[in-house]
């Protein structure tokens, strides 16, 4: 079946910026030709596309199109940059990651093949057990996520585990946790956590005391660095990656409030087995360095936080 370009390009673009309206201005069209080349595939398929809600959402058959679409893109492109006879052309690569990932190895590690194989990326930062439902839904074509088992068209690679220690500054456990990190004092002392769907700290405390996640204050920061520094500085206690907080433990910067309990995050790339070749590169590098970075659970890094 043949597909109108025009009217695959309006339907990727309402799912891409949730609006008609947002779509119109991309396509540089009325939001009623939108509109219609929306309608007239829905039409031609027999099934609906798009949700029609604030923002629009893509339906189950809206995704595949989607998948399908930006895969064809990927394969285009690098077609036409083999053609060419060089990698000029940017190659537009859209991915979900999590926000410790991003903020500890992926552009310290990824930065030369990103410069070689002019790839420009469209990340979305999500917790890593919601980034594959990106992939599902056709917002992204590769993902950092803890799901080990790849959908159906996609492959799964282990890059390892992320090590994560439960840690607060000397003032804030001199005043929270005199005693020690008890039932008692986790009811009362302050979290921090990246958003309501963090579990990493919610487990720990279900686990080990029976707390569930509305028994205890918390703060709620979405960005790494933020986060790190509210720790540093007394206001709260949470889960950081030992990626990140380095040698600060042993420095005597922070305290370990589990040291025999650290928490382990296995972490896989999920993509789509047919890919562009720039994309075949750029994906069996992520999961070379990937393993690098993390290697064995427990395994610090030496190097400073990405810039």
């Amino acid at each position: 079946m043949d597909l109108d370009p025009r009217q695959t390009a309006a339907v990727r673009a309402v799912i891409e910026t949730g609006s008609f309206e947002q779509a119109a201005v991309r396509l540089n069209v009325t939001s009623s030709a939108v509109s219609q080349r929306v309608r007239a595939l829905e039409t031609r398929l027999g099934n609906p596309l798009i949700v029609r809600t604030r923002p629009c959402r893509a339906t189950q058959m809206g995704q595949r199109l989607l998948q399908y679409l930006r895969r064809a893109a990927l394969l285009e492109d690098d077609f036409a940059s083999d053609l060419a006879g060089a990698n000029e052309a940017l190659l537009n690569v859209a991915a979900a990651v999590n926000a410790d990932t991003l903020s500890t190895w992926f552009f310290p590690a990824l930065s030369e093949i990103l410069l070689q194989e002019n790839v420009l990326l469209d990340l979305t930062v999500d917790d890593q057990d919601h980034t594959h439902a990106l992939l599902a839904s056709g917002l992204a074509i590769g993902c950092i996520t803890t799901e080990p088992a790849p959908m159906r068209g996609c492959f799964a690679e282990r890059l390892g585990a992320m090590r994560y220690r439960l840690v607060a500054s000397a003032a804030f456990v001199e005043r929270w946790f005199p005693n020690g990190l008890t039932r008692e004092s986790a009811r009362r002392a302050p979290v921090i956590l990246s958003s309501r769907k963090d579990a990493l700290q919610a487990r720990f405390l279900e686990t080990r005391f029976g707390l569930p996640p509305e028994a205890y204050p918390c703060h709620y920061v979405p960005a790494p660095v933020p986060r790190y520094m509210a720790i540093q500085r007394g206001l709260a206690y949470g889960m950081v990656p030992e990626l990140e907080f380095g040698d600060a433990v042993e420095r005597g910067e922070l305290v370990d409030l589990a040291p025999k309990q650290p928490t382990d995050v296995e972490l896989y790339w999920h993509a789509w087995k047919v890919q562009s070749p720039r994309l075949e590169k750029l994906s069996a590098r992520i999961v070379e360095l990937g393993r690098t970075a993390l290697g064995p659970p427990g395994a610090k890094a030496k190097r400073k936080r990405a810039a």
